[in-house]
């Protein structure tokens, strides 16, 4: 099997226990199997993916590429048992230590374990956004769940992430609206004979990754069957300002709008008071002073010169 003795690197004792009670239930020897093979010392040794490194000069689309080749590498993990728990209300540092433990023992994954492992290998391209898109399809009866890891690097929207079909992971980052990338997602189902009933998007994921913040897995829930294709475009697009917006109030360089608030007040209060006090006269002691003109004049240049 191929989760065995791979590289020859350690995996947790629960891991291999789950692996081991999950061979006995299914398989009519199971027991006898398990322990031959771990007792087995001439098994051939499996190659391990290497963890992708990059050099400072990498342009973005090239290391998602090779982390996406990372991720397949790993294979899509068709056995039944799930090797790594996430729980997705945990902190994203405590999802992080996860997807470090997913490189050394480098076991097969399925797409959720791909999202994580996914935001894990990005977290160094801090202009690189990630977030969370998760599909929910119906095929002859069955809902199925499939989740990505959505990412936009320059205005221009791809994912990451593993799936038995080729067409339902990774999207190079080319498409120009979010909306864009959705669309190619439900005709990648369409082909599949999958119909897509609901799409959840998240927010965008730190970079930090230290952050005890929980990631956001369903900022904004579509149901298809509810909307018209207009609008589960508009709602599309709407998402996306959103997370443009929260990037630029949260993780943006300060607006020029604070800098002026904060470096530049006086000048601001010296020439804007005379006019709300002229407004509100009647409002006013008649003897109150008003700053001279001569000495608004040199603050106001000055303004000028370090805008």
């Amino acid at each position: 099997p191929f989760f065995v003795n791979r590289g020859g690197l350690p995996v947790d004792e629960p891991t291999w226990e789950r692996m081991w009670r999950h061979v006995g239930r299914i398989h009519p020897e199971g027991d006898r199997v398990a322990q031959r093979i771990r007792g087995a010392a001439d098994l051939p040794k499996i190659p391990i993916p290497s963890v992708p490194v990059f050099q400072p000069s990498t342009p973005i689309p090239e290391r998602l590429e090779a982390v996406q080749r990372y991720i397949r590498e790993l294979q899509y993990n068709h056995t039944g048992t799930q090797f790594f728990e996430i729980k997705k209300s945990r902190p994203l540092t405590g999802l992080m230590d996860l997807a470090k433990e997913m490189t050394k023992e480098a076991l097969p994954i399925k797409c959720l374990e791909a999202v994580i492992l996914g935001i894990y290998l990005t977290n160094n391209m801090t202009t690189l956004d990630r977030f969370p898109i998760s599909f929910k399809t119906h095929f002859s009866g069955n809902y199925f769940r499939h989740i990505v890891l959505g990412v936009n690097f320059g205005g221009r929207y791809g994912a990451l992430g593993i799936s038995r079909r080729e067409e339902l992971m990774y999207k190079a980052p080319v498409f120009r609206t979010l909306s864009e990338l959705i669309f190619d997602f439900e005709e990648a189902y369409r082909r599949c004979w999958h119909t897509l009933k609901k799409v959840k998007l998240g927010h965008c994921v730190s970079h930090d990754p230290h952050s005890v913040e929980q990631i956001e897995w369903k900022r904004s829930i579509l149901d298809l069957d509810k909307l018209s294709r207009e609008d589960f475009r508009k709602e599309l697009e709407r998402h996306a300002r959103d997370m443009r917006l929260k990037i630029g109030k949260g993780t943006g360089p300060p607006s020029p709008t604070k800098d002026r608030k904060k470096d530049v007040s006086s000048p601001q209060r010296g020439q804007a008071s005379p006019h709300r006090r002229n407004s509100r006269g009647d409002r006013r002691p008649s003897g109150e002073k008003k700053p001279a003109d001569s000495k608004a004049m040199p603050d106001l240049n000055g303004y000028q010169i370090r805008v």
